[in-house]
């Protein structure tokens, strides 16, 4: 008899939390060898981080620990020194929590032990191999949390080694996966990255890369039609960074480069298809001036030129 698939999921999430838990140390006797153990580090963190009303039941709501376990563990706090409790301002009868002098500098020794023992064990990774593992940290963030995801910044910055092999690579995968186009996209994604890495005027054509916490989310060409006319191309937003504002953010960036350039204006090719893109141009004024069927990605597509007068 085999396993079922689900069983095979339970197993490989066990078999990973046997195996992270070892790499970040928490099975030893006291985290980031002190005398705290973890539970009791995730505290001091809340009462670091908590404002000035916080409370054991907001402590104990947020890090899910049973109550007696909790009082158990800020009584000892208290005995040592490493929090007082005072009356609350607003409610006489509820007690707020805070750290101490002795507690906060606790506390900053455990946060810069916890951050040079992070730092160790990504120094020795590439910074490629950094970004997936933070990626693959936000995924199972996105999948467990049953809470607001913290926001996001989003960064855009001029292309490095890697990045234009990513831009084809993600253009052809991702309009695979959600449209079912064909290598021949891929093909033409390639091409125009070509052009723009073997010959362009840094002063009137430009790439961005988006990143959100340093992984690559999405891209933009600017690139020279006419002296009077720009294109806009291979605007791309990852499916994990969609609601962030990435794609606005590009564009915006990109019109505003074109019109810092001298364009007079800006064009660009897209297909009716691709909706979230299109209602991107539409409100910063574009005009939609010819529309034609085609084939040219194995489905039938209706392909659209929109300008934008600057």
């Amino acid at each position: 008899m085999t396993d079922s698939p689900l069983d095979a999921r339970v197993a490989a999430i066990r078999r990973f939390n046997r195996f992270y838990t070892q790499q970040i140390g928490v099975l030893q006797e006291g985290l980031l060898h002190s005398d705290f153990s973890l539970a009791e580090a995730r505290v001091l963190y809340e009462l670091a981080h908590g404002g000035a009303e916080t409370t054991a039941t907001e402590i104990g709501r947020a890090l899910g620990l049973d109550a007696g376990y909790l009082s158990r563990m800020l009584r000892s706090f208290e005995e040592r020194a490493l929090v007082q409790r005072r009356s609350s301002s607003a409610d006489g009868r509820r007690s707020n929590l805070a750290l101490t002098r002795k507690g906060r500098s606790a506390f900053a020794r455990l946060d810069a032990s916890a951050r040079e023992e992070i730092a160790a064990l990504l120094a020795g990774h590439s910074a490629a191999d950094q970004r997936a593992l933070v990626s693959a940290m936000h995924s199972i963030e996105r999948v467990l949390g049953d809470a607001a995801p913290a926001p996001r910044h989003v960064q855009l910055r001029a292309p490095r080694p890697g990045d234009m092999g990513w831009v084809i690579e993600r253009h052809g995968q991702l309009y695979a996966d959600e449209y079912g186009w064909t290598e021949n996209f891929e093909a033409l994604v390639a091409q125009i990255v070509a052009q723009f890495m073997q010959a362009h005027d840094s002063q009137r054509e430009r790439c961005w890369i988006a990143c959100v916490d340093d992984e690559r989310v999405g891209s933009i060409f600017l690139v020279r039609h006419t002296d009077e006319v720009a294109r806009l191309r291979l605007l791309l937003v990852e499916p994990s960074a969609r609601g962030l504002g990435v794609g606005r953010n590009l564009v915006d960036t990109c019109l505003q480069f074109a019109r810092d350039a001298g364009y007079a204006k800006v064009t660009l090719w897209t297909n009716a298809v691709l909706d979230a893109a299109r209602a991107i141009y539409v409100a910063r004024g574009f005009q939609l001036v010819r529309e034609e069927t085609h084939t040219h990605f194995g489905s039938e597509q209706r392909g659209q030129d929109w300008e934008l007068e600057l």
